[in-house]
């Protein structure tokens, strides 16, 4: 019997959400549900795994009875992810044995310093295409193996078991007959060498992280196992596949199949990832080389500027400065407020990502006034978001040598307007917007739906070009230099010693 849907589990840093798509493509459900954030301490970052994973039984079963299908009518389960953030756990009893630590966390900054000072950057980032940094998992799991209460026995045992969200997920989904992850996951953890395709032993040895740990890597288009929980679907087995993180899924989503491409996901954090081709780009100055996806067995590269707070600023002045109750009334107050009068908001709460990767860096609001009003702080926090998506495509034209045509946008907070026309004006580039807020998910749709049949090929899902909202540059170049100007200034303002030299 012909199955004709997919069901997407998205899991990202504030929510689970498992959508529910048909074969031609639209979502006919979704369910999403948040989770709690910890901040056991400042820069300190943690989720709870449990709490995750019941999010994804629950947000399924949701999806399912607002579709009113049963499981039977699925043809596969696809998965897309939060990267970065470290899970280990007891595979004897399935549960973690620490909080998740989170792409966010900056508990392991000093370590990475440390690794720095012995010279041990350029070993990573040539064989991982990432620098050395705190964002990344590796570090998180060494912290975990160094620090948790009763891991060293359970290690001495054979007990444990490493992995990213994705990793967690698989083996939770399938009850322990899968411990995988895809490319692209595994690249992000400064323990995959992007060019053997290999977790790397000397990588290994330096993190502390026993290579038994990690899961096996597979493409994204494979079948990485099956359902078994039976919390989830009973007896119905449902094949997973379309395994593949976020940043990653919204680049397949948006249909940047070819090198030169490029799309920014506007979530907690902002991802700017441009398609290289077959090849890596070996890559400085804060651009990461990342592996885009497997498909077919073959590997397709990136590279990708970071940027861990753009919107997470938002929420962060409607929840702890109280300046706005809805997103609906922001928006209001902006349309009454067109400037933000040389107010700027550097939002290095957990220090900044490309191209500063200043760790130690902390959050400042400069430029106010006795006129200044919530609005214009409101207004400054948006345009944050902006400013440092602004820096990491300058960036990244400055490294590739590849002019950027246009910049395809997705992600939570490309619903704003007002956003979306300031970035383009920044960029004296077209901002082009989907109106499928949901890209993560459908690339993972795409790529498992093409891996098992359910689409013929590749070809048969792209789009017309249909379902796009399209932003022109309309600002006068003067009026973006004095923008940009005051931007890096307000900048320069939060790095630390060693950085602001750097940048002399």
């Amino acid at each position: 019997m012909e199955k004709p849907y997919l069901l997407a589990i998205d899991q990202s840093t504030s929510s689970t959400k498992a959508l529910v798509i048909d074969r031609s493509g639209q979502i006919i459900a979704r369910s999403a549900i948040p989770h709690q954030p910890y901040y056991p301490r400042p820069g300190w970052v943690e989720h709870d795994p449990m709490e995750i994973y019941n999010n994804v039984i629950r947000s399924a079963l949701e999806a399912l009875a607002s579709a009113e299908i049963a499981p039977e009518s699925l043809a596969a389960l696809t998965i897309t992810n939060q990267r970065e953030t470290a899970v280990l756990w007891d595979r004897t009893t399935g549960l973690p044995v620490h909080a998740a630590i989170v792409w966010q966390c900056q508990r392991t900054a000093d370590q990475c310093a440390a690794y720095q000072r012995a010279g041990h950057e350029e070993t990573v980032r040539a064989k991982t295409g990432l620098m050395l940094d705190p964002y990344f998992s590796a570090a998180k799991w060494g912290w975990i193996l160094q620090h948790a209460e009763g891991v060293r026995e359970k290690l001495a045992e054979g007990k444990l078991l490493a992995g990213t969200i994705d990793s967690w997920l698989l083996w939770k989904l399938t009850s322990g007959r899968a411990h995988a992850t895809d490319y692209t996951n595994a690249s992000r953890t400064s323990l995959f060498n992007i060019h053997t395709l290999q977790w790397d032993e000397e990588l290994c040895g330096l993190f502390g992280v026993p290579s038994e740990l990690l899961p096996e890597v597979k493409s994204s288009d494979e079948i990485f196992g099956y359902t078994e929980d039976k919390a989830l679907f009973g007896e119905c087995r449902v094949p997973i596949t379309g395994v593949i993180g976020d940043s990653q899924g919204a680049l397949f989503g948006n249909q940047c199949f070819d090198a030169g491409m490029a799309k920014a996901t506007y979530g907690t954090g902002t991802s700017v990832l441009m398609n290289v081709g077959e090849r890596p780009i070996s890559s400085g100055n804060g651009l990461v080389s990342a592996i885009a996806w497997g498909r077919g067995g073959k590997v397709t590269y990136a590279v990708e500027a970071v940027i861990r707070t753009t919107g997470d600023s938002l929420v962060w002045v409607r929840d702890n400065l109280g300046l706005f109750r809805t997103f609906e009334e922001m928006e209001q107050m902006l349309e009454h407020t067109p400037d933000s009068e040389g107010v700027y908001l550097v939002p290095a709460f957990v220090g900044l990502g490309a191209p500063y990767w200043d760790s130690y860096a902390r959050a400042s609001l400069t430029g106010m006034n006795r006129g200044t009003t919530k609005a214009h702080i409101i207004r400054a926090a948006l345009e944050s978001i902006a400013f440092q998506v602004y820096d990491a495509v300058k960036l990244m034209e400055s490294e590739t040598g590849v002019a950027l045509q246009e910049l395809r946008a997705d992600g939570g907070a490309s619903d704003n307007a007002n956003l979306m026309q300031f970035q383009a004006d920044l960029l004296g580039k077209t901002v082009v917007k989907s109106e499928v807020a949901e890209l993560s998910a459908l690339g993972s749709v795409y790529l498992g739906g093409v891996g098992i049949g359910f689409w013929p090929s590749l070809e048969s899902v792209r789009s017309e070009q249909e379902g796009y909202v399209t932003y022109p540059s309309t600002m006068k170049p003067e009026v973006r230099e004095a923008h940009c100007s005051g931007w890096k200034k307000a900048v320069n303002s939060v790095l630390t010693r060693k950085m602001q030299e750097g940048e002399r």
